[in-house]
């Protein structure tokens, strides 16, 4: 499965899981965690790439900018390959810097 978090920008095809919200994103990545664990399918359930953008716009009503999803991620000890989609350099950074921390992969644009 591949999540496409970005409040503007849709997701480039539809093999991509399309999410605009932390609260979604976070819904979703737990729900793959779940149930990779509980299925029997557990290739469905891997989440092969997340590709993040770093601001919500109007979505950060609901959960703030996606570098939450990464603290999130940190914080549950859930991991996934991301890549950065951001325009944003010094949010980039910051998610690089928690990238970088915890030794996930970091997939080139």
């Amino acid at each position: 499965m591949k999540l496409w978090i970005d409040d503007l920008r849709p997701a480039p095809d539809e093999s991509w899981v399309w999410l605009r919200t932390v609260e979604q994103a976070k819904a979703q990545i737990a729900e793959c965690e779940y149930m990779r664990r509980c299925s029997r399918d557990k290739n469905f359930w891997t989440i092969e790439l997340i590709s993040i953008d770093h601001d919500a716009g109007d979505y950060a009503d609901c959960g703030g900018d996606y570098i939450e999803v990464l603290k999130w991620m940190e914080k549950n000890k859930y991991r996934a390959p991301i890549r950065l989609h951001s325009m944003n350099p010094v949010g980039v950074q910051n998610m690089r810097a928690i990238i970088q921390k915890n030794h996930w992969t970091e997939v080139p644009r």
